[in-house]
C-alpha cells in the first residue's frame, strides 16, 4: 500500500515467533499480525531488533516477508528490515523485500568496520537508489556502534534519499535537537521521525515526534494506540497515566537473572513468553545462542501482565 508522507502512528517492531527446532512459526506470526492490525496499529516493522533479524538465515528472513505481507494484506503498512552489515548485503535483502511486497525498508549504517559520515550518506543513497522503495534510517548505536549524525540525516532528508527515521540511540537531547532542525528547514512535514523508545514517547510526541516503534508494543499494542490517539488529541495527562502504565509493564523485560543472561536474552524472551501466556504464539522459543527464562522469569512475566490488566 502507498506510504504515508510522513508516516505517523504506532509501528511494532514484530516479535518472529520460532518452534522448538529453530524454524520460523508463520502460523503464530500470521496471527500476530492480524493482533496488531484488530489492535489499530498504523504499522508493522518486520525483521527489526525485536525480530531477532541478527540470528536468523537469509530464507528464514524471506519466509518472515512473505508471512507478514501476506498476514497484512495491505491494511496497514509493512516495513522490511533490510539490515546487515555492508551495503552490497543491505541490497540483497532489499531486492527480497521488494519481491516479496514490503511497502518500505529500514535500514541502519553499515557496521563491523568504522565508517565515516560520508561513507553512511553514501551506503543510504546506494539502497536508495538500489530498491526504489522508501527508506528510513534505524538510528541503534547500541548495535552498530555509529551514532548516525544529526546533519546527515538532516541532508538526506532534504534530497529524498531517506522518508524517514527509528531513533533508538536512547539520546532524547539528540532526537529533540533534530526535530527543532526538521521544522527549521520544513522537513517534518514529509519526513517521519519514530521514537524506539518504549518509556518515553509521550514526550517524544510532546516535541515532535511523528509515532513509535515499540518492542514492548507486540505485548500491548492496544495500549500504544491509546497512548498515541491520547497524545494526538492533546489529552496529555491521559497520554501520561498510559505512559506510566506501559513503562510498569516494561519491567518484564528484567525478568531474567543478570548472572545466567544478557539483557536482550531477558527482554526478548520476557515478550516471547508473554505472547505464550497471552495466546498469541505456540511457542516461547529464542533464537540460539540466546538463553530461555527460567520459570521463576516466565511467573514475573505472568505478574506484569495480570497487573497490567492484560491476563
Amino acid at each position: 500500500m502507498p506510504l504515508p508522507a510522513p508516516l505517523r502512528g504506532v509501528v511494532p517492531p514484530l516479535c518472529t515467533p520460532l518452534a522448538a527446532s529453530g524454524d520460523v512459526d508463520a502460523g503464530s506470526l500470521a496471527a500476530s499480525v492480524e493482533r496488531m492490525v484488530a489492535a489499530g496499529v498504523h504499522g508493522v516493522f518486520a525483521l527489526g531488533s525485536s525480530g531477532e533479524a541478527a540470528y536468523l538465515t537469509d530464507g528464514q528472513r524471506a519466509i518472515v516477508l512473505e508471512t507478514v505481507v501476506t498476514a497484512a494484506r495491505g491494511r496497514v503498512p509493512v516495513l522490511a528490515g533490510v539490515i546487515d552489515t555492508t551495503t552490497a548485503r543491505v541490497l540483497d535483502h532489499a531486492r527480497v523485500a521488494v519481491e516479496a511486497g514490503a511497502d518500505a525498508l529500514v535500514a541502519t549504517a553499515p557496521f563491523y568496520t568504522r565508517t565515516h559520515p560520508v561513507e553512511v550518506a553514501d551506503h543510504f543513497r546506494r539502497i536508495r537508489a538500489g530498491a526504489r522503495l522508501p527508506l528510513f534510517a534505524y538510528d541503534i548505536p547500541s548495535a552498530v556502534h555509529t551514532k548516525l549524525p544529526r546533519a546527515t540525516v538532516l541532508e538526506l532528508a532534504a534530497d529524498g534519499t531517506l522518508a524517514g527515521l527509528k531513533d533508538s540511540s536512547g539520546e532524547d537531547g539528540s532526537l529533540r535537537r533534530l526535530l527543532v532542525s526538521l521544522r527549521e528547514r520544513g522537513l517534518d512535514a514529509s519526513f517521519s521521525v519514530l521514537t524506539g523508545s518504549e518509556l518515553t514517547v509521550d514526550g517524544a510526541l510532546l516535541a515532535g515526534a511523528h509515532g513509535v516503534v515499540p518492542g514492548l508494543g507486540n505485548v500491548d499494542p492496544a495500549g500504544y494506540v491509546r497512548l498515541y490517539e491520547a497524545a494526538t488529541a492533546g489529552r496529555w495527562s491521559t497520554a501520561a497515566r498510559e505512559q506510566d502504565r506501559l513503562a510498569a509493564l516494561f519491567s518484564m523485560t528484567d525478568a531474567g537473572d543478570e548472572a545466567a543472561m544478557g539483557r536482550s536474552s531477558s527482554a526478548l524472551g520476557a515478550f516471547k513468553a508473554a505472547l505464550h501466556l497471552l495466546g498469541v504464539i505456540d511457542c516461547p522459543a529464542t533464537a540460539a545462542p540466546q538463553v530461555a527464562l527460567d520459570d521463576t522469569a516466565v511467573r514475573t512475566v505472568k505478574e506484569s501482565l495480570v497487573a497490567a490488566g492484560l491476563l
